[in-house]
């Protein structure tokens, strides 16, 4: 049991596997602020009406979030990666744990820009006040007119209430901030807790070295870097050959010649190879040299799940 629960704490290394993800979680973050900030300003509006001010102010907070959640889904190429994975290979693959690690990676990542919006919304408070207004109870403010309901509670977020409550406007917003920024405070504790305790056990149960962590981030970014300018190369040395052989000439740029005459594209690689290369890749080694990648695996002319008697699979997701 110890080495089965050794063995699945290795997979937790959901969050700032390299600078460059705290770099994009910081901008993502930064970005939802000022978007937040912009709606807050041009499109909120509370009705400040009983039953509609809840749903409105949900609304307000949960929408957004839910709606920036699913972008991020999409934008993580882990999705696509786990879907290529699931559609030529299957997740059978890999453990429950690798699975879960995957799914955590995808779900931690696309968290960030719905949790900074949920946050903001509840430290500013406007949405707050207005889905909870109408809940306050009128007796709990002192010297309260009484006679009045749910129906004048709502109307506090606006200015059309009677005249004779007036003076307890600013108490009733007050009270209503109070609450939603202790909120706020409370969810950036939460969030706070579980990236440290998080960022702790990818430490301490990373299967790798510092050093060669490090060299396996750098070899991921130079590896996606070359291989995009090289298959954009590739596709217009392709396209133009094509071109050519249709209209007998094709008209190229000064650079887009020299390239032609530097590069000589003469095949298309096989959908064979692309899926080779295509899908979710988890630390491997062969006799105890490390695979980086699921190219650096296909380059390595290595091909099944088994390696060999000497192999090792490691369940660390690459980032």
């Amino acid at each position: 049991m110890a080495a089965l629960i050794a063995e699945n704490f290795r997979f937790l290394s959901l969050f700032f596997k390299s600078k460059d993800v705290m770099i994009f979680n910081g901008l993502v973050a930064l970005g939802t602020v000022g978007s937040q900030e912009l709606f807050s300003v041009v499109a909120f509006h509370c009705p400040c009406s009983p039953a509609r001010n809840y749903i409105y102010g949900l609304a307000a907070i949960g929408v957004p979030a839910l709606a920036l959640f699913v972008l991020g889904v999409i934008w993580n190429h882990h999705t696509w990666n786990l879907v290529a994975e699931c559609h030529k290979r299957g997740t059978k693959n890999f453990s429950a744990a690798a699975n879960f690690l995957i799914f955590g990676s995808v779900m931690g990542r696309a968290a960030v820009a719905p949790i900074t919006w949920s946050v903001i919304s509840l430290l500013r408070g406007d949405a707050y006040v207005c889905a909870l207004s109408e809940f306050m109870d009128p007796t709990s403010l002192n010297d309260f007119p009484s006679g009045y309901g749910a129906d004048t509670m709502a109307k506090f977020p606006c200015d059309d209430f009677p005249k004779n409550v007036t003076g307890f406007k600013d108490e009733v917003i007050r009270r209503l901030k109070y609450e939603s920024q202790l909120f706020g405070w409370m969810l950036i504790g939460v969030v706070a807790v579980l990236v440290f305790i998080t960022k702790c056990l990818k430490h301490c149960c990373s299967p790798l070295s510092y050093r060669q962590e490090a060299y396996w981030d750098q070899y991921r970014s130079n590896e996606t870097r070359l291989f995009q300018r090289t298959a954009e190369v590739h596709a217009k040395i392709m396209a133009a050959n094509n071109v050519k052989n249709f209209f007998g000439f094709v008209y190229l740029n000064k650079e887009e010649a020299e390239e032609m005459e530097k590069f000589v594209v003469s095949c298309v690689q096989p959908r064979q190879q692309w899926d080779a290369i295509t899908g979710v890749y988890i630390y491997r080694e062969n006799n105890g040299i490390p695979l980086y990648s699921r190219l650096h695996k296909w380059a390595k002319r290595l091909t099944g799940n088994s390696l060999g008697p000497d192999s090792q699979e490691t369940a660390f997701l690459a980032t």
